[in-house]
């Protein structure tokens, strides 16, 4: 039971709403993915051409396995900075001294 505990992680998800969440990752010790969690494969179009790269999960993993923890709160409209770059004009001056 101690090692499959040791493979949960909390995450920070924000669909459906912000929360944070338990979430399962790869098998360290897993013989097939050597606990990358799947694997990838290249593959080309009808000239022999590179066209993308697919991903096929490892069974020792299971991406969709997550526990809600704690919804969080969305933060207030006021609190948000759309679009403004805390380092840019508006925000704190790049001139010497720092």
């Amino acid at each position: 039971m101690i090692r499959r505990l040791s493979r949960l992680r909390i995450q920070v998800t924000c669909w459906p709403r912000y929360a944070l969440v338990l979430t399962d990752t790869p098998n360290p010790g897993c013989i097939e993915c050597e606990g990358d969690g799947g694997f990838e494969h290249d593959y080309g179009d009808h000239n022999g051409e590179y066209a993308g790269t697919d991903w096929e999960p490892c069974t020792c993993w299971n991406e969709q396995r997550r526990w809600l923890l704690l919804p969080l709160p969305h933060r207030p409209r006021w609190l948000r900075r759309c679009g403004i770059d805390p380092w840019g004009p508006s925000g704190y001056s790049d001139e010497p001294p720092f």
